[in-house]
């Protein structure tokens, strides 16, 4: 992955705007492109386009779409920005994340309205951190199918997709115009594509093992349960134009995927009133702080697994995921009518798994946090017949990169913009902080939306010109 001089190289092709990458972001920044006016070409290393978006549930955070509206949801901008930024302690630059806000309801509405997209609302439970809900995706609750239902939309508005095509090389002139790319066929062949504008969607870097130590040491020996093409290609690039990064600590976690099924177990259940304990039948930490910094909580644990114990009031949740469903069928969940049968089910010790459970109810009892700082209320308490799945902790995808400004333009380290070149989603510094804590759920397909839109549309202006 280099960047090489564009002097003297004449381009097979030529196109106004291409776009690197067919996730989430890279189809939304090409359909924005193609709705400015652009001709757009997008270039996607696999042969069936899935990215990181696939692996996801599917679900995009949004505050003042129509959908919250007809909800009656009271929620705003503002609301929202102000969760995400509570998330980060603080440490995600405000203007970005009400950035991200403020576009992220007119985004939902334009890819149902104009491209036909089909979003529902999650109004069955609120994610950790959310003050209201507004998680909005596909009825099936997977990102497989937020991907394809995309893909369907470039393919109607009659964007070029070429599948297949490693981008190897970027061209760029000595201000740092990239003037265009390589890209490798399947059968090795090279081939070059000039542009006016490039939108790099490839996400981040958790393919990438020597990244992943360097940056985020402490998840570095976990699963990767991410897309293995995301090998930091945007980061590597941008770094050879000069360009600034940052937050290169943060990435989604995630603390409940089902062991070996590698399959990740919806934190509906622990939102309910679910658990986590070791192998030693011991509780290690405050559930409700949210799945991604449990990624490496778990990971801590002994012999780098848990349990995660819930009851039949909690899968009612869990069951619209179509990865939970999926795990069932599998033989996951272990299902007991008293302690002493979980106990005997999962190989936890009885005697700790019932103490959990009595200071669980203790805590509820007298209305104070338990010793973790979680509160418990009568509704939560844990009941006949029991559930529970071994799960281990797991890299999803890296959340640093690339800083953007408001029109989603690389930015040098002295912050002036690189003239055409232009990023989202996991190939950019997101809006999670500096490390797992910060993310809130969806911040992921949050930034790949909301900030591939953007991107896509000031590609169009300057490849027109303007």
């Amino acid at each position: 992955m280099a960047v090489l001089s564009a002097e003297h190289v004449e381009f097979d092709a030529e196109m106004p705007v291409v776009v690197v990458g067919a996730g989430a972001c890279g189809l939304v920044a090409a359909l924005a492109a193609h709705d400015a006016g652009a001709e757009v070409m997008i270039l996607e290393r696999d042969a069936s386009p899935q990215g990181s978006t696939s692996l996801s549930a599917g679900l995009i955070p949004a505050a003042g779409s129509r959908l919250q509206a007809q909800a009656g949801i009271d929620d705003s901008p503002e609301v929202f920005a102000g969760d995400i930024i509570a998330k980060t302690d603080g440490r995600t630059p405000p203007d970005m994340a009400l950035l991200a806000a403020r576009t992220s309801g007119p985004m939902i509405d334009w890819l149902t309205e104009t491209h036909g997209i089909e979003f529902e609302l999650v109004t069955g439970f609120l994610y950790p951190g959310h003050s209201r809900m507004r998680m909005h995706g596909p009825k099936s609750r997977t990102g497989a199918d937020l991907e394809q239902a995309l893909l369907s939309a470039v393919s109607a508005a009659g964007i070029d997709l070429i599948t297949g095509a490693s981008v190897e090389d970027l061209f760029a002139d000595t201000q740092g115009r990239v003037r265009g790319l390589r890209f490798r066929r399947p059968d090795g062949a090279l081939e070059t594509l000039g542009c006016k504008a490039l939108v790099l969607a490839c996400c981040g870097f958790a393919g990438d093992a020597d990244m992943v130590r360097r940056h985020i040491p402490e998840i570095a020996d976990a699963e990767c349960c991410g897309h293995m093409s995301n090998t930091g290609d945007a980061v590597k690039w941008g770094l050879s134009l000069g360009a600034a990064v940052a937050d290169m600590g943060a990435y989604q976690g995630h603390g409940s995927v089902a062991h070996p099924h590698s399959l990740p177990l919806s934190w509906a259940v622990v939102t309910q009133g679910g658990i986590l304990v070791n192998t030693e039948g011991r509780r290690f930490s405050n559930e409700m702080r949210g799945y991604s910094e449990h990624g490496a909580e778990v990971a801590a644990q002994p012999g780098h697994v848990a349990w995660d114990i819930y009851d039949a009031r909690c899968e009612t949740a869990a069951l619209d995921f179509h990865d939970y469903r999926e795990i069932r069928k599998l033989g996951a969940v272990k299902t007991a009518d008293t302690l002493e049968e979980l106990a005997a089910a999962t190989g936890l010790p009885p005697a700790a798994l019932k103490a959990e459970f009595d200071a669980i109810a203790e805590a509820a009892a007298s209305g104070t946090p338990d010793r973790f700082g979680r509160r418990f209320g009568a509704g939560d308490l844990l009941r006949a017949p029991y559930l529970a799945v071994k799960v281990n902790g797991a890299l999803f995808h890296t959340q640093g990169g690339l800083v953007i400004d408001a029109d989603a333009r690389v930015l040098r380290e002295d912050g002036a913009p690189l003239p055409n070149l232009m990023a989202g989603g996991g190939a950019a510094r997101g809006i999670s902080g500096d490390s797992n804590y910060g993310y809130l759920s969806g911040n992921g397909l949050l930034s790949a939306t909301a900030f591939g839109r953007l991107a896509g549309i000031s590609a169009a202006r300057i490849a027109a010109g303007a």
